[in-house]
């Protein structure tokens, strides 16, 4: 009995031995790298930010990501985002909306996508899927197909460039519809704008491509 006892513990021994021996690791995720991971998220966001001392714009906007180690930095909109602009006296001079956003703060380049709206004190309203706004060169511009919509005229084209006040403005391989002066050879624009129908003026080129990718905060 004592060797049947002796022997049963053996057996049981051994097959705790195997049945160790094929257990599988679970190993948590690997962590990730950390220029994906943001230095400031906020929720909740309605803020002016300024430039150089100077108030340029109001951002509202559900979430704000901050990163200044990825390369460009950047800030993320990914929930969308609303923007006053003002001019030097901190009068509004324009309303910009869209559906997500970067702005790379290093080349002040804003990145707007989605659903894109502009509309100015002067009542002109811009909509397209993609606009970009170069605080360098004080240049907005397009290379998808836009709308733009003045009290005189509607133009539609697949490149679209303007000063950033949107007061000078180039729509071209347009089609659009016009008022009657117009055609009867009266003047063709507002004296503060320009339109150019078919232009041959070639795009400028890109700043240095930037991967697309802030009130409660979380600093990580």
């Amino acid at each position: 009995m004592r060797l049947f006892a002796v022997g049963l513990s053996l057996v049981l021994a051994a097959s705790a031995v195997v049945s160790c021996s094929e257990e599988k690791e679970h190993p948590a995720p690997a962590i990730h790298d950390r220029d994906s991971v943001s230095v400031m998220v906020s929720y909740g966001v309605n803020t002016l930010v300024s430039d150089s001392g100077v108030i340029k714009y109001r951002i509202v906007t559900e979430r704000w990501d901050v990163n200044q180690v990825r390369q460009p930095s950047r800030w993320t909109f990914i929930k969308g985002i609303f923007l006053e602009q003002f001019d030097e006296k901190f009068h509004v001079e324009a309303y910009i909306q869209a559906d997500t956003a970067w702005y790379y703060d290093k080349m002040k380049l804003w990145e707007l996508r989605g659903r894109v709206r502009v509309r100015n004190v002067k009542g002109l309203i811009f909509r397209s899927e993609e606009l970009f706004w170069d605080g360098i060169t004080h240049e907005m511009y397009s290379n998808k197909f836009s709308t733009l919509i003045t009290p005189e005229r509607t133009l539609e084209g697949t490149y679209f460039r303007s000063d950033e006040h949107m007061t000078h403005y180039t729509v071209s391989n347009s089609q659009g519809s016009f008022v009657k002066s117009d055609m009867e050879g009266g003047q063709s624009a507002p004296a503060d704008s320009s339109a150019a129908a078919d232009s041959a003026v070639a795009p400028p080129p890109l700043r240095p491509a930037a991967t697309p990718r802030a009130a409660t905060s979380r600093a990580r």
